[in-house]
């Protein structure tokens, strides 16, 4: 007899569930109540904001808003609108399929071609770890003056604060990472109430501008911003950490569940670009009014923000914003890394030397730079983060568009031809921004 075709159409015959320990482990409520339901939703989409504040969007924000004031706000904005649609997909494939990204790119691709994507994605994430790092000595640099050696071997204890909170439950997860961002947003509030932003150029700024793309300097930080902004890492963590929610496995359950996770993803990433903003703002406000346009290092920010601002609070605030980032990215980070090695190569690692090794990984590089260069060079080492990050986006997005269009593998959940030609044109403008900021960048 013949084996019936699974409905979605997956090389699935040793189908894991993709984490494993907490899938399906925050029940949603069975009865009607749109607020219930969309609190039992709430979570996923604050992890996945993470990945849109980290200390890798820091760098570009700061220079942008030093060097051209509030104009690349629509670069932010657009960035933002992108990766709404990108998470959308994200979120549908996990749903739908109840395969992460890693593990749906295992299924339909050859062997080779799987382990080519993970290695990739795998340097992706210690790039980005290694951004983490960097904004965490920083900030320990600026609140505690630890130095920077030390302050690279402090990062390692966060390890065992993860594995805390994941052994807990992953609701105890998504607290902190809520807790921290809250943190955030208080003191980029602190900054923005009292460097009086002018808010008719802001809205100004929001509007795109031809001038981005006449002056090559502001469209080649556009890019940054855009690779910076559209994290690859977290396509495949929002594909996962969805799957948490115990909602039906049916037509109508998952239904119900792309829609209250999207109205989440939306909302999350509203406020991620609230933040994100607001460091482009803060610094348009204080370095481009008073005509410090070369700032674009985040040591010198900070210490230009408390003359500035007249306010000893103010470098306090940007320390502890900046803290806060790196451990919330090391939280989402950590899982990231995970679903990637589960989800390629179908095994399974205890989350505490799955974390060791990454963390070891980018601990190394960026204990030599602190060593030799110190924070000039660090922030030239947070730089190049991102135009690693830049080079494996197109790696996740491609396949993620690819299956999220195909019928036999979504079935009647496939995108609608404008989702599909919507989500293939930012495929397209994307690949072609990072090509250009590679070639940029090395040649």
């Amino acid at each position: 007899m013949q084996k019936k075709k699974s409905s979605i159409g997956w090389r699935n015959e040793n189908k894991h569930p993709s984490l494993s320990e907490v899938f399906s482990s925050v029940s949603v409520p069975k009865q009607k109540g749109i607020w219930k339901k969309l609190f039992a939703f709430t979570g996923p989409g604050l992890l996945i904001s993470v990945g849109y504040m980290d200390p890798g969007n820091w760098a570009t924000d700061i220079a942008g808003g030093a060097q051209f004031g509030y104009m690349l706000l629509s670069v932010i904005f657009i960035s933002n609108f992108f990766a709404m649609i990108l998470q959308h997909l994200a979120l549908k494939l996990g749903i739908v399929c109840e395969r992460d990204l890693a593990q749906a790119c295992r299924d339909h691709y050859p062997p080779f071609i799987s382990f080519i994507l993970w290695i990739l994605c795998e340097i992706a994430i210690s790039a980005c770890d290694l951004a983490e790092i960097i904004g965490s000595v920083l900030a320990l640099k600026l609140l505690f003056g630890i130095p920077m050696t030390w302050g690279v071997l402090i990062t390692v204890i966060d390890v065992l604060i993860i594995l805390f909170f994941q052994h807990k439950g992953f609701r105890y997860i998504e607290s902190v990472v809520a807790t921290l961002i809250f943190t955030i947003l208080i003191c980029f509030s602190f900054e923005i109430i009292n460097s009086k932003p002018e808010f008719f150029s802001i809205l100004k700024g929001i509007i795109p501008s031809t001038e981005i793309m006449k002056n090559s300097h502001s469209f080649y930080i556009s890019i940054g911003i855009l690779g910076a902004t559209v994290m690859p890492h977290n396509l495949y963590l929002h594909s996962s950490i969805i799957q948490t929610r115990d909602y039906p496995r049916t037509i109508e359950g998952k239904k119900m569940a792309i829609k209250y996770a999207t109205i989440d993803s939306t909302l999350s990433l509203s406020l991620a670009f609230f933040i994100n903003a607001a460091i482009l703002i803060i610094s348009a406000a204080t370095f481009h009014k008073f005509g410090h346009t070369k700032v674009s290092d985040i040591m010198d920010a900070h210490k230009l923000l408390t003359p500035i601002l007249g306010s000893s609070l103010a470098g306090v605030f940007f320390a502890l914003a900046l803290l806060a980032s790196g451990q919330n990215s090391t939280l989402t980070g950590t899982l990231a890394g995970q679903i990637v090695m589960e989800g390629f190569l179908n095994i399974k690692l205890k989350p505490w030397i799955r974390r060791l090794i990454t963390r070891l990984i980018a601990i190394v590089p960026a204990m030599i730079v602190s060593i030799v260069y110190g924070e000039k060079g660090t922030t030239e080492l947070l730089i190049i983060s991102q135009i690693i990050l830049s080079a494996q986006l197109s790696f996740a997005i491609v396949p993620l568009v690819h299956f999220t269009g195909d019928s036999e593998k979504m079935g009647p959940f496939v995108n609608g031809t404008f989702l599909k030609i919507s989500a293939w044109f930012i495929t397209i403008i994307i690949v072609m921004l990072n090509l250009f900021l590679l070639y940029n960048s090395f040649l």
